[in-house]
């Protein structure tokens, strides 16, 4: 795949602290998008779901998922990169095929990529890494590759199209873009393909909704003041303002 070399990203480190990622970029030491949505998040459901399966079949439920999906995220990358690769172990021949299966289907739109694995950031705010920015059917486009052990609904993921569009507030901050579209490419062990699409109207309403977990998880902050480097109200109200325009 062809790499453009429309944006120069900056690059920066990744620690975890107390439970919390922490991006270290641009001079700024902020919280990751995934855990703003992570502390945010009504927990019911999933606590339920522990509660009925038992809290150990749980743990191990979310741990070979989350080697299934660094491994299937690890197959698109050097696919995308053009770097040979494999991975032999039980769990890569699992992921492999499901790789194959959003290289195949999710990744022939795409024209060219400007960068795989990037890592963003709003100065003052957020952080985090979005898997590929890409021209996908001549719209630059923010997309997450997520794996799935059943298919999903628009309703069950509403965060993954928060996350996307955090990412795409963030590359339009800093790099002075025009992130259009947003695409969440799902796929399960016995490669059932979803693919969640969003653009313009749309994803400016998930950037609001973004915005007020944002605000939120700072006031839940004890050092609320001190720690964010911005006004979140001042931020939402710029952004309800533009949207009324």
């Amino acid at each position: 795949m062809k790499r453009s070399a429309k944006y120069n990203y900056h690059h920066g480190t990744r620690s975890t602290d107390h439970g919390t990622r922490i991006y270290n970029i641009a001079g700024f030491k902020l919280p990751s998008v995934t855990t703003i949505l992570a502390k945010t998040k009504d927990q019911e459901y999933l606590n339920k779901w522990k509660q009925k399966v038992g809290y150990e079949e749980a743990e191990r439920i979310k741990n070979l998922s989350s080697k299934r999906g660094t491994s299937m995220h690890k197959f698109i990358e050097k696919h995308i990169t053009g770097v040979g690769y494999d991975d032999l172990t039980e769990i890569g021949v699992q992921a492999k095929p499901m790789a194959q299966k959003i290289i195949e289907i999710g990744l022939t739109p795409v024209e060219h990529y400007f960068g795989c694995e990037v890592m963003l950031h709003y100065p003052g705010l957020y952080a985090g890494s979005t898997d590929l920015v890409c021209e996908h059917n001549g719209l630059e486009t923010i997309a997450d590759f997520k794996q799935a052990n059943k298919p999903k609904r628009e309703e069950w993921i509403e965060d993954y199209f928060l996350q996307i569009a955090a990412y795409a507030m963030a590359h339009d901050y800093v790099y002075g873009s025009q992130i259009r579209q947003g695409i969440i490419m799902v796929c399960t062990p016995d490669c059932y393909y979803q693919e969640f699409k969003f653009q313009d109207s749309e994803l400016r309403r998930y950037k609001h909704a973004f915005l007020k977990r944002l605000d939120s998880y700072y006031y839940l902050k004890n050092d609320y003041k001190e720690e964010a480097q911005i006004d979140t109200n001042e931020l939402l109200a710029e952004f309800e303002k533009e949207a009324n325009k």
